[in-house]
């Protein structure tokens, strides 16, 4: 469907004057039925970007030298938990509208239906993705460095099923982006926005929300990705940016929203939610552990590791990573320069030694040729043993017999 112009031609005093309001229009329905089974929008959404969160998480984990098929191993936890934890928040959060004067306390389990509250979904899916990191003994937050940008493009898909199903859109506007809220009904005539289809009339006319967060998350992608690179950032300070970097514009995503929500002080609980979680998230970006783990520290651990509530144990462990990544970079970046040292030494070191060699047959050629005798008697000394013991042999013969002769000559 293409973006509906409105163009009112007015003819005043032979002049032809035109205003255009250029606005977005909603889905005339979201939810198609194949026979008895509903087709909805909101879950394929939602199914959408768990398949592309896993396929490119796997992907970013090999990069980072983790073992195949982890992030699906891990998923099995993590992916339930997230689902549970994301409705358990949006009815905690808008409790009256499933166990108020008017709400039906069945209608909280009609996940289907739309209301995934991020905040909860990422607790306790993180929860789910630990108890996974701990079955499998990989470093969680290595992990999660891996899943931050794919998890966050899976939000920005996940809002196009907000836009089907006409949900969490902002206040009544004017701007030529606005976002058309049509009327739907059922079958029987009866009003209905989540499952009916539209008539084409337009209830009102309000902040395309939805919109603005996704586009806030793919830009966060894409600027989570390029720090990833440049910095090489690792030990969960990569999703402690993600979890900072959306709640940012969230926050603010929040004050154009008029839907119903729960209010303190006035002001919605998930602006409270926001602000509090970035916080934090960008305490934990300032004081976790620098570098990135080497590839070894991703693989399964044969030791287990520190539980959460053990302090100590986990700075020792995050010390011991720190220095295990340090050396494994200066040992990255040395061997080349050594290699090339070396070898370079071993060449001047043979080139020297042919030279000596040279210049010593050179020497021993231009004796042999001013002093033939000396070869000679060289070559004789250099003979086998049994010449040398011959030749002296002789000589105390020859003493003997002159020692023999001179006392015969005596008597």
């Amino acid at each position: 469907m293409t973006l509906r112009v409105l163009a009112d031609s007015v003819l005043s005093n032979g002049a032809v004057t035109a205003d255009v309001l250029a606005y977005i229009p909603s889905p005339s329905q979201g939810v198609w039925h194949i026979g008895p089974f509903p087709l909805r929008a909101y879950a394929l959404c939602i199914i959408l970007g768990i398949v592309v969160a896993i396929w490119w998480g796997e992907r970013r984990w090999q990069e980072r030298g983790g073992q195949k098929g982890t992030i699906l191993d891990v998923a099995m936890f993590a992916v339930p938990f997230g689902l549970v934890g994301g409705r358990l928040y949006h009815v905690a959060t808008d409790w009256q509208k499933y166990f108020g004067a008017d709400g039906h306390p069945i209608d909280a389990l009609k996940i289907y239906q739309g209301g995934l509250g991020i905040w909860g979904a990422v607790f306790l899916g993180g929860v789910g993705a630990w108890i996974g990191c701990r079955v499998y003994r990989i470093p969680l937050p290595a992990l999660g460095d891996a899943i931050a940008p794919p998890i966050l493009l899976a939000q920005a898909i996940g809002r196009l099923g907000n836009y089907f199903n006409q949900e969490l859109y902002g206040r009544k506007t004017e701007l030529p982006w606005g976002l058309e809220i049509y009327l739907r009904f059922d079958d029987q005539g009866k009003l209905d926005m989540m499952n009916g289809v539209s008539t084409g009339v337009v209830d009102k006319v309000v902040q395309p929300t939805f919109l603005y967060e996704m586009i806030w998350n793919l830009l966060i992608v894409v600027l989570l990705v390029q720090i990833d690179k440049r910095y090489r950032i690792g030990h969960g300070r990569l999703f402690a940016l993600y979890v900072a970097g959306y709640c940012l514009g969230r926050f603010f995503v929040e004050l154009l929203r008029d839907d119903e929500a729960t209010k303190i002080v006035g002001i919605r609980i998930n602006s409270f939610t926001s602000a509090l979680v970035f916080l934090a998230a960008v305490a934990y970006f300032v004081f976790a552990t620098k570098g990135r783990e080497i590839a070894d520290q991703l693989q399964p651990s044969t030791v287990a590791r520190p539980w959460p509530w053990q302090i100590g144990a986990l700075r020792a462990a995050g010390a011991e990573s720190e220095a295990a990544s340090k050396a494994a970079a200066v040992a990255q970046a040395a061997p080349p320069k050594h290699s090339a040292g070396k070898q370079a030494a071993a060449l001047a070191e043979t080139d020297k030694d042919d030279v000596s060699d040279q210049n010593r047959s050179g020497k021993i050629e231009d004796d042999a040729a001013e002093n033939p005798d000396l070869t000679k008697s060289e070559n004789s000394g250099n003979g086998p043993d049994t010449a040398g013991d011959n030749s002296t042999e002789s000589e105390n013969s020859d003493v003997e017999l002159g020692k023999v002769d001179t006392s015969k000559k005596d008597g």
